[in-house]
């Protein structure tokens, strides 16, 4: 029943985005003191959404559809070039990560909010609370 709406979709995207996001984050914090090891991190859900989605073009909705890369395509992690390399070769900072953690909290709590919110409005919409 939900797979036609489009606001819970997104709001599934976003969680599963936030989820493969903290996962890239944690093998960030993990290996700080790497030797060698370059930071990751996924694409924003507004960039990677975008990137499927842009207006007036069409886009596949469903695996079968030709052209379809899935969302696989867009969580994918990235090596991000940063300006400050440690002496051991390691891109990793601690700050950084911790702050995009919090981010990555505050992107999965909207996304459970906004799936909670379209719950309530089906449930009214057929007369339960």
């Amino acid at each position: 029943m939900t797979t036609k709406i489009e606001l819970l979709n997104m709001a599934q995207q976003l969680a599963q985005l936030a989820a493969a996001r903290q996962s890239v984050v944690a093998a960030n914090i993990a290996n700080v003191d790497t030797p060698g090891y370059r930071q990751q991190d996924i694409p924003s859900f507004a960039d990677s959404y975008t990137a499927f989605g842009d207006e007036g073009s069409m886009r596949a909705t469903r695996p079968g559809h030709i052209g379809h890369n899935g969302q696989e395509a867009a969580a994918r992690a990235r090596i991000v070039e940063s300006g400050v390399v440690a002496p051991n070769g390691n891109s990793v900072s601690l700050e950084d990560e911790i702050l995009k953690s919090a981010e990555i909290q505050q992107q999965h709590d909207m996304a459970i909010s906004i799936y909670r919110s379209g719950l309530g409005v089906i449930r009214a919409s057929i007369g339960r609370r």
